[in-house]
């Protein structure tokens, strides 16, 4: 079975390492990691942003599952590219799980960003004035229900760890879960025939 590993995981110092880790884990599970990285794409071609896009969208449909990392990235919320990726592979009903290395909930980081305020209504603002989803989740709501839904819910740790770009505890809980859901069901037992169980 293979589960492609999307995640903002491809914009750091050491992606090509972090991946090789994350196929490692799959493997240990009897599973094949795709990840985007392993597409050789050069990008200074002309044409290279759209052959990016063929090449992930080629493992998209490749794929029985997708891992996404759904920690917080360059913002409050998770990178949008990989919530576009876990929207693909859920319309397309594959297993959809993800997970996040931040504990705290949409609204408290948004929170942290920038002044907010309680409007008459009692809901909450931005320094735009802008409504701020306040349910408690994690994440949009779209995205947490969505992996509620197609797959499981969203993953994180009970502590933030000290290193959220390359502590994988919460990414190997995924993959353990990817594993379980996409195993084959066990062969049914033979039954004894009818002459066999007479002789009984």
């Amino acid at each position: 079975m293979k589960i492609y590993l999307a995640g903002p995981d491809v914009f750091l110092p050491d992606a090509v390492e972090v991946g090789q880790r994350k196929a490692a884990i799959c493997a240990r599970h009897g599973l094949a990691g795709l990840y985007p990285l392993d597409n050789a794409v050069e990008l200074s071609a002309d044409g290279a942003s759209l052959a990016i896009y063929r090449s992930n969208e080629a493992m998209m449909m490749a794929s029985d599952a997708i891992v996404a990392n759904l920690t917080p990235f360059r913002g409050a919320s998770a990178d949008a590219g990989t919530v576009f990726e876990l929207g693909f592979m859920a319309g397309r009903g594959k297993l959809c799980l993800g997970y996040s290395n931040d504990i705290w909930s949409y609204t408290e980081r948004v929170r942290r960003r920038e002044p907010v305020s309680a409007a008459g209504d009692r809901r909450l603002t931005d320094a735009d004035g802008l409504w701020i989803e306040d349910f408690g989740l994690a994440d949009n709501l779209m995205i947490v229900h969505g992996l509620d839904v197609h797959g499981c819910p969203l993953i994180a740790p009970r502590l933030p760890p000290l290193d959220p770009w390359h502590d994988l505890a919460a990414f190997e809980a995924c993959v353990r879960l990817a594993a379980e859901r996409l195993a084959p069901p066990p062969k049914p037992t033979a039954r004894p025939t009818m002459r066999a169980a007479r002789r009984r």
